[in-house]
């Protein structure tokens, strides 16, 4: 503590140099008062985002025409130079642009999506057809007028493999859609198939390790592949989609897609209806053979496949000679380059509430089908994909889609699966492109955006400004009217329960209905598929389970790939049932009653 003489020694020093106007350092260089009369010039203020809009533009520019720099815009004679000592002495650490370079390179890659790594996409437009029927259902804007276009960017993808892995690999495809509607970003995370594997939202993570690689050898693992879907019978019918031509598509033109989850369109009084949504290829549906996508995927001789079909041929377009793990990639960019634009046309199909009540089906479960006969699908519109990426990294492999994004009119469902994607997709996207993804460009909405969200790794486009970053009463935020009331739907009887899924008699439904569905030549396909890669599997217990299965669907189908894979099935029995309790069931499996 200071004494009382040295605290009144402050002070009178205090009160001297208040009256003097002096203080230490008052007449050192840099702390020297500005006495010139103020400028009666005005300066300009400075626009923060000059140089992001500089930046923009360069990136549009030839090579021809910009000259080498180093990342602070800094003129740089060649971009091979590096300084060290003499003729063979070491590095120099002042040699800024040699450890710009490698910090840059060190750091290219961000973590790929844990699933649909490998894809390709482009960019076009939505045209609305039929606005009459929408606006019976939804108060969606980007389809209340005829003719009315939407900006758009789909990305297709595989779903287990790898970034590298190749693009025509047996697997589901993604069909992600982004529409830039003037209300806000609605995308659209489908699939070339209208069902899934799974129903039961903790299963995911479970069954995307199977079909990924083993945690103690990195390969590959047929067991744990078929020990999954044998102890989920639910997934049945993907199982039997995926095996048939169907899992190997001709590229990702000649596919369709479907939402699979089930949606809510909702009108401005509040009502709502149950709504999928399909899009038709407008190029037809074509698919290679098992033996024709593993040559061009490079994992058997591929000469076979091209003394059959003929290199360069017709049918298949400008193509190559030899396998291409990137066919369907190349086969996008090049139709899109060529202006043969791929189209497709898309359909709704609309359940009231009512009718989903007395449904065949759960409207809710993802493994279920919405059929054509069922529910009568009606075009809404069409799009067309227009325009190449510049640059696949900013365009592609920063494109973010989530179920989240939604727009008025257009709700979730209660789909279990659906409900956790909510959480899941963007949650990803947090991770991988940081919490401002949707700043940047492929993500941005074309409308304003204002909130209170601030801060953060790599915000670029201004961070609000200086509007206040909490409500106020100051300076207030215009609030929106609300759109609707959703207590209609909102409303649920029950208590917290320990949710799964039971296996009845109705999910072998559509695995029946899909088998009926096929000519006899794709029946024998999906029968020599499923041989070649369950027979792999080197457990007899998961072959055995997995042919029971196949059995109880149809027994000519499961017999013929029980005799293939050596074994003997099993007559399996399932009951009639509801697909999810209102009550805690333990399981003793992966499933309820099986």
């Amino acid at each position: 503590m200071l004494s009382t003489p040295f605290r009144l020694l402050l002070a009178a020093v205090s009160v001297a140099t208040a009256a003097r106007g002096w203080y230490p350092g008052h007449d050192a260089p840099g702390l020297r008062r500005d006495t010139a009369p103020p400028t009666q010039t005005a300066v300009a203020d400075f626009d923060i985002n000059l140089g992001f809009d500089v930046q923009e533009k360069t990136s549009s520019e030839d090579a021809t025409q910009v000259e080498y720099t180093l990342d602070n815009g800094s003129p740089y004679p060649h971009p091979y130079e590096y300084q060290r000592i003499g003729a063979d002495g070491p590095l120099l650490l002042q040699d800024t642009h040699l450890l710009e370079l490698f910090g840059s390179f060190d750091r290219e890659r961000i973590p790929e999506r844990v699933v649909h790594a490998r894809g390709a996409g482009a960019h076009g437009y939505f045209e609305v057809t039929n606005a009459d029927f929408c606006k019976n259902y939804t108060m969606m804007d980007m389809l209340s007028e005829n003719g009315l276009q939407t900006p758009i960017t789909v990305r297709f993808s595989t779903v287990g493999g790898e970034s590298g892995s190749p693009d025509e690999a047996r697997d589901p495809r993604g069909f992600a859609m982004k529409f830039r509607t003037r209300k806000g970003v609605l995308d659209l995370v489908m699939n070339n198939t209208p069902v899934f594997f799974i129903r039961d939202p903790a299963k995911f993570p479970h069954f995307i390790h199977t079909q990924k690689r083993h945690p103690s050898s990195h390969l590959r693992d047929k067991d744990m592949f078929w020990d999954y879907l044998g102890s989920n019978p639910e997934s049945l019918y993907q199982v039997m989609r995926l095996f048939s031509d169907l899992g190997t598509p001709y590229g990702f033109r000649h596919m369709h897609g479907w939402t699979g989850h089930t949606y809510r369109w909702v009108k401005a009084d509040g009502t709502w209806s149950y709504v999928k949504l399909y899009a038709e290829t407008m190029q037809g549906i074509q698919n290679f053979t098992n033996a024709d996508a593993t040559a061009i995927a490079g994992e058997s001789s591929a000469p076979a496949f091209w003394n059959a079909h003929g290199a360069n041929s017709d049918s298949f377009g400008t193509l190559y000679t030899g396998s291409n793990p990137d066919f369907a990639t190349q086969d996008l960019y090049e139709a899109i380059q060529n202006q043969t634009y791929p189209g497709w046309t898309m359909y709704a199909q609309v359940l009231s509430p009512e009718a989903a009540r007395t449904f065949k089906y759960n409207v809710l479960d993802l493994t279920k089908d919405w059929g054509f006969d069922d529910v009568p699908p009606v075009e809404i519109g069409k799009f067309y994909l227009t325009q190449n990426p510049r640059n696949y990294f900013a365009e592609i492999e920063q494109a973010a889609f989530s179920p989240s994004n939604m727009v008025e009119g257009w709700a979730p469902s209660a789909d279990p699966v659906l409900q956790a994607r909510l959480f899941s997709y963007p949650d990803t996207h947090r991770y991988r492109l940081g919490v401002n993804h949707k700043q940047i460009p492929v993500n941005a909405p074309i409308t304003p955006v204002a909130n209170f969200e601030r801060d953060g790794h790599m915000n670029v486009n201004g961070n609000q400004g200086s509007r206040p970053n909490y409500l106020s009463t100051l300076d207030k935020i215009k609030l929106p009217p609300r759109p609707y009331s959703d207590e209609t739907h909102q409303q649920w009887t029950g208590g917290a329960v320990a949710a799964l899924s039971a296996v009845n008699e109705i999910d072998f439904d559509w695995p029946r209905r899909f088998w009926n569905s096929l000519s006899e030549q794709d029946q024998q396909n999906l029968i020599s598929n499923v041989i070649g890669h369950l027979g792999a599997a080197p457990t007899e217990s998961v072959r055995q389970r997995m042919a029971s299965l196949f059995y109880h669907a149809n027994a000519t189908l499961g017999q013929a790939i029980a005799d293939g894979v050596g074994v003997k099935v099993v007559n399996l029995t399932f009951p009639d049932g509801p697909t999810w309790f209102n009550i805690t069931k333990t399981p003793v499996g992966s499933t309820l009653d099986y």
